[in-house]
């Protein structure tokens, strides 16, 4: 298994995983969203665009490395990892 971790600002949409730890099984990333997705509809469309890619406005790392696939979420996490998802900040 694996751990997932949010910022705070996707609690606000997905209210139904916030005060739980996040548990899914290891796999490649596009697997670990398909499971956090199957926990609160709605937040593969959140995450990712419509070509199924990383939007450009999230990112997500494996333990302390930056995801390198964005588009095709095949990098694979391994158990007892932690996958972190965040918002990019960006603006001027």
């Amino acid at each position: 298994m694996i751990t997932v971790e949010l910022t705070p600002h996707l609690y606000r949409y997905f209210a139904q995983l916030e005060h739980r730890t996040i548990r899914v099984p290891s796999g490649s990333v596009a697997e670990i969203l398909n499971a956090i997705n199957e926990m609160a509809p709605g937040f593969a469309d959140y995450v990712l665009d419509d070509h199924g890619a990383l939007r450009r406005h999230v990112n997500l790392s494996i333990n302390d490395t930056i995801l390198i696939d964005r588009k095709t979420l095949s990098d694979h996490v391994q158990d007892g990892g932690t996958v972190y998802i965040f918002q990019a900040l960006s603006g001027g």
